[in-house]
C-alpha cells in the first residue's frame, strides 16, 4: 500500500502545487464498502485552505486520475484540509511540528498506558521524543506509534 500511496503522491503533487497549495497527505481507505481516495491539502499556516482550494484541486486531480487511471475500480475522491489537529504521518510532518504539543497512541502499552501527550522536542532516526512533564522526556520508535496528531485542544 505504501508504494501505491507514493506513486499517487508523485502523480498528484505537481497538480496540487499548480493549484497553489501543497499535498499534506494521502489516504486510500475502504469505508462502508466504498473505496475513498483522500487528498489533504495545506497552505502556509497564516492562510489556511478554503473551499475554492479544495474545488480547484479536486477538478485538477480528477482530470489526472481519469487520464492515468492509477487506481483500478471505482472509488470516491475527497479533498480537504488536514484540520487543526492534523495527523502527523510523514518525516517532514514531525520535523515541521517540533515544539508543538502532540498526542500519540501506541500499539502496545508503555508504563501501563497507550496514550501520551506532550511537547514534541525532537524527531531523529524515526524516534519521536516527547516532553510529557517538566522533568520527563520519553522517546518512542515511530513504528510503535499507531496514531499521532497535533494536540491543540485539551482532551
Amino acid at each position: 500500500m505504501a508504494d501505491k500511496i507514493q506513486a499517487l503522491a508523485e502523480l498528484l503533487t505537481p497538480v496540487v502545487l499548480e493549484a497553489g497549495v501543497t499535498l499534506y497527505d494521502i489516504e486510500l481507505v475502504r469505508e462502508g464498502g466504498e473505496r475513498i481516495l483522500r487528498l489533504y491539502i495545506d497552505k502556509p499556516e497564516a492562510q489556511g485552505v478554503d473551499l475554492e482550494d479544495c474545488e480547484r484541486v479536486s477538478h485538477a486531480a480528477e482530470a489526472v486520475l481519469d487520464a492515468k487511471d492509477p487506481i483500478p475500480g471505482a472509488y470516491a475522491l475527497e479533498v480537504s484540509s488536514p484540520g487543526i489537529e492534523r495527523k502527523l504521518s510523514r518525516d517532514e510532518h514531525f520535523a515541521r511540528y517540533i515544539g508543538h504539543d502532540i498526542a500519540l497512541r501506541l500499539y502496545a502499552p508503555v508504563e501501563h498506558r497507550k496514550n501520551f501527550r506532550g511537547k514534541l522536542t525532537a524527531y531523529e532516526n524515526k524516534t519521536i521524543t516527547l516532553e510529557t512533564a517538566p522533568d520527563k522526556t520519553m522517546a518512542f520508535e515511530r513504528e510503535a506509534v499507531a496514531l499521532c496528531r497535533l494536540a491543540v485542544f485539551d482532551e
